[in-house]
């Protein structure tokens, strides 16, 4: 079964995650991820619009895939993670998170990679939970998510993982667009996509390499001896 949707009209790609569940990242959900950027490039697109079907985005890595795996396949899985979501954090064509759920871990990274979150108003939540999963927090995601998340929330947000509903969210900085409960999301995130269209893509993409290249390349090259690390001192998750 298919995990991620991919369709283009008028410049426009929306990419929605949808695996009947709770989005859960693994091998199978990167590799249609990245097929569907592959497909928004070669379709010219000026704009990305990342969204999902059910009342979940996403709820994070795939915790059961992790704990059957072997710390180097762990490591290698845990790479592929980080590269596509920095792939997104650099990609050159203007992206939006915009969705109507939940958003915890991996679901919330990704949508800071994106440049601009709109969410819809109501009962969901919203987290960075890995300091109470007891995961790592490697410079890569804090890169990512300090882009998207104001300064004064770093603490609350990255350290304390506090949960968030959409409302909360959006007061704090962290949310650019809150749309109403009974609006459609999507939509709204076309009227701005449309806006975007104008944009000259091949300066687009110089900028967004001179604002972000540099760094994303340089917490890549760190997040192995981090991870390891991280996995000498306390273990890998599942592991006995």
């Amino acid at each position: 079964m298919a995990k991620i949707q991919y369709a283009q009209k008028d410049r426009i790609a929306v990419i929605t995650l949808d695996d009947g569940k709770v989005n859960a990242m693994n091998y199978e959900f990167f590799n249609e991820l990245n097929d569907a950027l592959d497909r928004a490039q070669a379709d010219a697109a000026g704009a990305v619009i990342f969204t999902c079907r059910t009342a979940i985005f996403s709820a994070g890595l795939d915790l059961k895939l992790i704990a059957s795996q072997s710390l180097m396949e762990q490591m290698k899985f845990l790479k592929v993670f980080a590269e596509t979501m920095l792939r997104i954090y650099q990609f050159p064509i203007p992206t939006i998170a915009a969705y109507r759920g939940h958003s915890v871990a991996g679901g919330l990274i990704l949508s800071c990679a994106c440049d601009r979150i709109m969410v819809s108003d109501g009962p969901y939540k919203m987290q960075l939970n890995e300091v109470i999963t007891g995961m790592l927090l490697p410079s890569w995601i804090l890169l990512i998510c300090r882009s998207a998340i104001p300064p004064h929330a770093w603490t609350e947000a990255l350290l304390h993982a506090r949960a968030y509903t959409p409302r909360e969210a959006f007061e704090r900085g962290i949310v650019d667009e809150l749309i109403a409960e009974d609006a459609d999301v999507g939509q709204a995130a076309e009227g701005y996509a449309r806006g975007l269209l104008n944009l000259k893509l091949h300066a687009y993409d110089a900028a967004k390499k001179l604002l972000r290249e540099r760094d994303a390349a340089n917490v890549l090259d760190v997040f192995e001896k981090e991870l390891m690390t991280w996995y000498m001192r306390y273990g890998a998750p599942g592991q006995s």
